[in-house]
């Protein structure tokens, strides 16, 4: 064991006290109500890093919620390193559904309980505290290393890529390392190695003027919320799957190597449906099949339907509007305007009769994103899981959306790895989001072995910028 590795095991306990830290501030990018907690976590993370020794630190404005940047360049004929993370979190919304305050970090069996933990705060924090152990027992890193840290993540990170392009000389880099992500079990090593895209929208039905009594009104006056439902209800044929016509216009065909991988995974779907704590649908897919449907197929959720009272009791009412939010997960080939667009014409085409519509965009959305199979960095990754964790790690799909792997590749001319120690059922974007604290250990001495690995690996060589 290293000197690096014996100094993060003796520092643990004051690094698990930061992650409280960091934890207790409400960082939620997507409300202005927690403004104050976005230029709270913003300063925490520039503050921490300079308490680990990253020079040139800087709160970067964006146009919207500040990046956080810091370098340390050890010898510029070595490798440079970009990590990426973000320290905004989801809303911590309902409320009543944690155990324990959201904003109050609290440990049950190994598990640190908070909002953001798992997503990206714990795993944001381990590579800061191994460039401190590097810094405070050799002196100096293995790599050149600088971290880009945003605050719009959770909010559809709206102006990444412009401060990307704006800064694109200072980030020049070899290779991206994420700390955001999640490994797929807790059983079992992976690297994701590809991510759905993204597109969401807002859709508002209107009727009347004002809102109508419903005895006076009632069976004469155009209801939203019975439109929009209808209309919802049209997105999906029988098996769930959407039927909006163009919307899978430049899809490209199953990935060949993830499905392999999928075989390969023998996943248990009786224990998904139990695990979720869902009624087991009839007939039930196998684990295969609902594995593609999560890592390989485009999806349009509803994530939130409005209109109307929503008060205890009853009011006798029939509301003047009615409005979803959605969000579509995207596959290879699949365009975010384009399928916006699809959406957006479907609607427009099936709208009732006395009803007029609005249709609100969130951000620029992102496609899906893929690593190349023979990326020297990948497989520096894997060598240093199968050595920690005992088995070489499962390649992996995500149904999730990632969107810094296209952005880094357009901007930047990077490609990109994601290096997470969240595991995909920490509850993160749900009440009692954790972190199992075995797997914040784990990452502390992943990360420090990485950095060495990467400056040895003779395929990863430096390229002059």
């Amino acid at each position: 064991m290293s000197g690096v590795e014996i100094y993060l095991i003796e520092h643990y306990d004051e690094a698990l006290e930061d992650l409280k830290a960091f934890c207790r501030i409400p960082s939620v990018s997507t409300d202005p109500a927690f403004r104050e907690g976005i230029l709270e976590a913003a300063k925490f993370v520039a503050h921490r890093l300079k308490k680990a020794g990253f020079i040139n630190v800087e709160l970067l404005d964006t146009g919207g919620h500040p990046a956080v940047y810091g370098e340390v360049i050890s010898d510029p004929s070595l490798p440079t390193i970009l990590v990426y993370g973000h320290y905004d979190v989801q809303p911590p919304d309902p409320l009543d559904k944690w155990l324990t305050p959201p904003f109050e970090p609290t440990i049950r069996n190994d598990r640190l309980y908070a909002r953001g933990v798992s997503d990206d705060k714990g795993p944001l924090l381990i590579p800061i505290l191994v460039v401190e152990a590097y810094l405070k027992t050799e002196g100096s890193l293995p790599v050149n290393l600088k971290i880009l840290i945003e605050g719009e993540e959770e909010s559809g990170s709206p102006h990444f890529e412009t401060t990307l392009e704006r800064n694109r000389g200072r980030l020049a880099s070899d290779l991206v390392v994420s700390a955001d992500g999640a490994m797929w079990r807790p059983d079992r090593p992976s690297m994701t190695v590809a991510s759905r895209g993204m597109a969401a929208l807002d859709v508002t039905l209107n009727g009347a003027a004002k809102d109508l009594h419903s005895g006076r009104h009632g069976g004469s006056a155009p209801n939203p919320i019975r439109a929009l439902t209808k209309l919802l209800a049209s997105l999906h044929d029988a098996d769930g799957r959407v039927s909006v016509p163009g919307f899978l216009e430049s899809a490209k065909p199953l990935d060949r190597a993830i499905l392999t991988a999928i075989d390969a995974a023998d996943f248990d779907a009786y224990a998904y449906y139990r695990d979720i704590g869902s009624p087991k649908p009839d007939p039930i897919e196998n684990g295969s099949q609902l594995l593609v449907r999560q890592w390989l197929e485009p999806t349009l959720e509803f994530n939130g339907i409005f209109g109307g009272y929503q008060g205890p009791g009853t009011k006798t009412v029939i509301p003047s509007s009615a409005s979803v939010k959605i969000t579509c997960r995207l596959v290879a080939g699949q365009k975010p305007n384009q399928v916006i667009e699809a959406i957006t014409r479907y609607l427009e085409t099936n709208l009732p009769a006395g009803y007029s519509l609005q249709i609100e965009r969130h951000g620029p959305g992102s496609e899906a994103f893929s690593v190349d199979p023979d990326l020297p960095g990948l497989l520096a990754a894997e060598d240093v899981l199968s050595e920690l964790l005992g088995g070489k790690p499962l390649r992996v799909a995500m149904g999730a959306t990632i969107p810094i792997g296209t952005a880094f590749r357009k901007h930047l001319g990077a490609e990109a790895i994601f290096f997470s120690f969240s595991t995909s059922d920490e509850d993160y974007h749900a009440p009692n989001e954790f972190l199992r604290l075995s797997n914040f250990r784990i990452g502390l001495l992943a990360w420090a072995r990485l950095l060495g690995r990467l400056a040895d690996h003779p395929k990863l060589e430096h390229a002059d910028r």
